[in-house]
């Protein structure tokens, strides 16, 4: 089938590696290292540049054959987008607080934050919603959208269900520096309606 003959086939199988074999098996290995040390990051031009200051010399091609072997790839990291909007129209809520994050009873001043989360699945926003009197989480949202709808009001919502604060003399603060304002920033509870 194959036309070759007895002697040879045993004669290859008792050869030894060869010495390109052996230089593919120990760069495959710095290869695999390189790229897990990098959290999947470096591509072709990064990892040979690496390996070449380790003293491996190997061609940039070859590297890429090597990768495709070991089925790796670069994980392309997304272009930073720009939340913030400080140049908008809106109407800048008035600071209600003045730098004063104590409450004397619970239930009149709560605040809130939104901070972002990188999970494997792309940017998360955590919304929390903080009582000033015992620093106490009474409100979050997890959203994969930063607005008003899908972050600040379903923690509100979850703040008021848990809390149910009395109307009058309770006011809810969003802080401003991230996004652009939400409407409910600085409104007293009694003039809102919660759904």
């Amino acid at each position: 089938m194959l036309e070759v003959s007895v002697s040879s086939y045993y004669a290859w199988t008792q050869r030894s590696e060869s010495n390109r074999s052996k230089e593919s098996l120990t760069l495959t290995r710095h290869i695999r290292e390189i790229f897990d040390n990098s959290h999947q990051t470096y591509g072709n031009p990064r990892i040979a540049a690496t390996l070449w200051r380790l003293g491996l010399n190997c061609s940039r091609c070859r590297e890429a054959r090597l990768m495709r072997r070991m089925g790796i790839r670069s994980r392309m990291a997304r272009k930073f987008k720009i939340t913030t909007d400080s140049n908008h129209q809106e109407p800048v809520s008035p600071n209600l607080l003045e730098q004063d994050f104590s409450a004397q009873l619970p239930n009149t001043v709560w605040t809130s934050d939104i901070t972002y989360l990188r999970t494997e699945s792309g940017w998360q926003y955590l919304t929390v919603i903080l009582e000033l009197f015992n620093r106490e989480i009474i409100g979050y949202s997890l959203s994969s959208r930063v607005t008003t709808e899908t972050t600040v009001i379903p923690a509100l919502d979850m703040a008021v269900l848990h809390r149910q604060p009395r109307a009058e003399g309770s006011f809810f603060i969003r802080i401003e520096a991230v996004n652009t304002p939400a409407r409910i920033s600085g409104k007293s509870l009694r003039s809102t309606k919660w759904s």
